[in-house]
């Protein structure tokens, strides 16, 4: 059985009402950033805000919490972790959806995450169609 992600316009960011989902990217590399940034803004999403690091992460989430409808989230960054800011918004907000993103060879990391409430998990080097694939997955699900 195949399942269709797409919505009537063909783009998975964007809601049933016609309005983009509102992303919040998480990483410590700018160039991460900006190509997850370009990836999703292609497929309609609405790049909220960005942050470097988890403190930064759960602190504009709590401020913009009603614009967020997804967050991409880096396991391994300075300070404070990918994980423990995973760990924060979730128990912030219950009902937050949190994609893990991190590098090949993490799967320890990967398995913590999902234990404590991630949503879905992306692999670096990005690619497009998985990340879109995943995101879709977890908005629609």
């Amino acid at each position: 059985m195949q399942t269709d992600f797409s919505n009537n316009n063909g783009s998975s960011g964007i809601k049933q009402d016609g309005t983009p989902y509102g992303v919040l990217i998480v990483d410590d590399s700018k160039f991460v950033k900006k190509q997850l940034g370009r990836i999703l803004e292609s497929e309609g999403y609405e790049v909220i805000s960005t942050a470097a690091h988890g403190a930064e992460a759960v602190d504009k989430y709590k401020e913009m919490k009603e614009s967020i409808d997804l967050v991409t989230m880096d396991i391994t960054m300075p300070g404070m972790d990918g994980i423990t800011a995973m760990e924060k918004i979730v128990q912030f907000d219950s009902s937050a959806k949190v994609v893990m993103v991190s590098a090949l060879g993490k799967q320890d990391l990967v398995k913590k995450s999902f234990m404590l409430g991630a949503s879905n998990y992306i692999v670096k080097p990005l690619n497009r169609d998985k990340v879109v694939e995943r995101l879709s997955y977890v908005l629609n699900s």
